[in-house]
């Protein structure tokens, strides 16, 4: 078989229809647009959400279409129960070790504690944010809390950089 040999299965080539050739064609004369009126005009047509000139839907419930706030700071949470079933006495509880544990899915991400549950444990914890409740319940077993810069992302980068040591620093995955 050489290149010249090679031909298109057969059926899969169509030619188009050339619309509006003469009163013979398939679609002569108006090309299948009627006569006369609005659809038949070039350029003719109202808009994809038209409706008879009453007001469209879209422009009726603009609230549906919501918001999206480019500041919004979406966080981690974890439970305290769910330390508490996780890490032994004594440990270090950080977004590194809390993603290994599968607690949360990426420890660049900030990390919210919350205080649902009850602790029995000694811990250091260190997350981005703390609730009174969860802080509470760390400190009262003798344990501590750190709370840890945020890692700027989105809009908030193109406003204030942090230098690239300082998040290497805070964050030692990065690279």
């Amino acid at each position: 078989m050489r290149l010249h040999d090679l031909k298109p299965a057969p059926g899969s080539r169509k030619k188009r229809t050339r619309v509006a050739r003469g009163i013979a064609g398939k679609r002569g004369k108006t090309g299948g647009r009627g006569t006369k009126g609005q659809g038949a005009r070039s350029g003719g047509g109202k808009g994809p959400y038209f409706e008879g000139g009453q007001l469209p839907l879209v422009r009726r419930l603009p609230f549906k279409r919501g918001f999206n706030n480019p500041f919004r700071q979406a966080y981690q949470e974890v439970n305290i129960w769910l330390i508490e079933r996780t890490f032994e006495d004594g440990a270090e509880v950080n977004p590194i070790t809390l993603e290994e544990a599968g607690l949360i899915r990426d420890s660049g991400n900030p990390v919210a504690i919350l205080g649902s549950g009850d602790l029995s444990k000694k811990l250091t914890v260190k997350a981005n944010r703390f609730t009174k409740s969860a802080r509470a319940k760390i400190e009262e077993k003798g344990g501590s809390t750190e709370v840890l810069p945020l890692r700027i992302t989105g809009l908030h980068a193109t406003i204030r950089k942090l230098p690239q040591e300082d998040e290497v620093v805070r964050y030692p995955r990065m690279k």
